[in-house]
């Protein structure tokens, strides 16, 4: 990126203070991260930004954005004032995507966005300059902190797109304008905050509302809250699932490293297990197709994927067992989709599950917990840890029902006890998965086990 600041005045309507122009070279909100010639953009959050720009100037910042009406900027620093620093900042996002102009790839859904951007760029890599969101910046801050990161020459940008309430999505598909968007499922996450799993799906559906006319949409098949609600919109649309739809694959065969699938009669493989992940590889392979990738460009794209940690991912515990770590977030039907595909993986041993809560599902929340009771057995399964207030609900059902199903419950303050009682029980040739939300902090059991 090379922008002056008289360019980046005029793209986010600001008042340039100092009659100075510097080129810039980078943007950052976080003064820790800033390099020489970048301009930092202080944003409001458990602190104002404003109070960190001296830091920024020190770590070589050389433009600031500036909204404190109370304070006037320091004199050693070109400044922009603006009304809303983050609003100066999606403008100024907006205005480099014009610049640049790749094509735009959008990803939402309840689960699966992370894995379906990671394989949708490995696989458009094959044959274009990409960029894609780096880890989980996927909100109003981290989409346009996204875009402004994206090198010079990039010709498909793969956003992911992430929500918890109402009206998010809007915004980021209005500044991103995706030539394609997808959407990989509808679940329960956030439906505390939207009501039902129709408001989930209209929430996701606002993906189409700064979608080009003629892009392309790519649906689920087999979600009729998704296919009743785009009948009528103009876009080309494009539906996908496990034997249905559009884009429709067969699965040949699964194991813990690999599952091989097939589509119109050809071979494809992931480097990892699961129905659901062969779902996301369809959207990825859709959008190949889209831009006139090969079937044999399409498969080494797949083929050697490499996706974003704690996503269905395997590690190693310290005295050998297999872990299956997915652990970065979780919603009811995510947990049921990876306990059915564990349960059906070889194992030396015995197979374990470490479960923990899952947040923000509203005023069901007990009976969603206890529904994981379907996906569990006293066959498949020898331990089962449930952690969180909510997972203790389903413990004594599922104690009742499984009489030889090992269950331990803990409460939340519990974690050190949790952590003791798996790498007390956990042998070398076992195999153990750990499911729940991002905020119950599961990945510091990862991290303990492999220690």
């Amino acid at each position: 990126m090379k922008l002056t600041t008289t360019i980046i005045n005029r793209a986010v309507q600001g008042e340039l203070v100092g009659a100075e122009e510097v080129t810039v070279t980078g943007v950052e909100f976080d003064s820790r991260k800033i390099k020489a010639g970048d301009l930092f953009v202080p944003l409001q959050g458990n602190a104002d930004g404003h109070l960190f720009v001296q830091k920024a100037i020190e770590n070589g910042a050389v433009a600031t954005l500036w909204s404190n009406e109370n304070v006037q900027p320091p004199e050693n620093i070109v400044a922009i004032k603006v009304p809303n620093t983050l609003k100066a900042f999606q403008a100024l996002a907006s205005y480099y995507l014009l610049e640049e102009n790749p094509d735009v790839i959008a990803i939402t859904g309840s689960n699966g966005k992370t894995t379906t951007k990671d394989m949708t760029e490995a696989v458009l890599r094959q044959k274009f300059r990409t960029y894609k969101t780096q880890g989980n910046y996927n909100n109003d801050i981290g989409l346009p902190y996204t875009i402004l990161h994206m090198p010079e020459g990039t010709e498909k940008l793969i956003l992911e797109m992430g929500m918890d309430h109402a009206g998010e999505i809007k915004v980021l598909s209005e500044l991103a304008e995706p030539d394609v968007a997808a959407i990989t499922i509808i679940g329960e996450a956030h439906i505390e905050n939207l009501g039902s799993r129709a408001g989930i799906a209209e929430a996701k559906l606002e993906i189409t509302k700064g979608l080009i006319e003629d892009g392309l949409l790519l649906i689920p098949a087999d979600e009729p809250l998704l296919t009743e609600r785009t009948q009528n919109l103009s876009q080309k649309q494009e539906t996908f699932g496990i034997q249905m739809g559009d884009v429709s694959a067969t699965i040949m065969s699964e194991s813990r490293e690999a599952t091989l699938f097939t589509v119109d009669g050809k071979a494809y493989q992931i480097p990892m297990p699961g129905k659901y992940n062969v779902k996301n590889a369809l959207i990825a392979m859709a959008i190949g197709r889209w831009y006139g990738l090969s079937d044999e460009e399409i498969y080494q794209g797949l083929a050697y994927v490499e996706v974003t940690q704690n996503r269905t991912q395997w590690l190693k515990a310290a005295n050998g067992a297999d872990i299956l770590s997915d652990v970065y977030n979780a919603n009811p039907t995510a947990m049921s989709l990876v306990l059915d595909t564990f349960a059906k993986l070889p194992t030396n041993g015995r197979r374990l599950a470490v479960l923990a809560d899952m947040l923000e599902l509203g005023p069901d929340t007990a009976l969603l917990h206890q529904n994981m009771l379907n996906h569990l057995n006293d066959q498949e399964f020898a331990i089962v840890y449930l952690y969180g207030e909510q997972m203790r609900n389903l413990a004594a059902i599922l104690a009742t029902r499984y009489p030889r199903l090992l269950v331990q419950a803990f409460a939340k303050e519990e974690k050190a006890k949790l952590i003791e009682a798996v790498k007390a029980d956990l042998l070398p040739e076992d195999s153990i998965v750990l499911k729940g939300s991002n905020g119950m902090g599961l990945i510091e059991v990862i991290e303990e086990l492999q220690a």
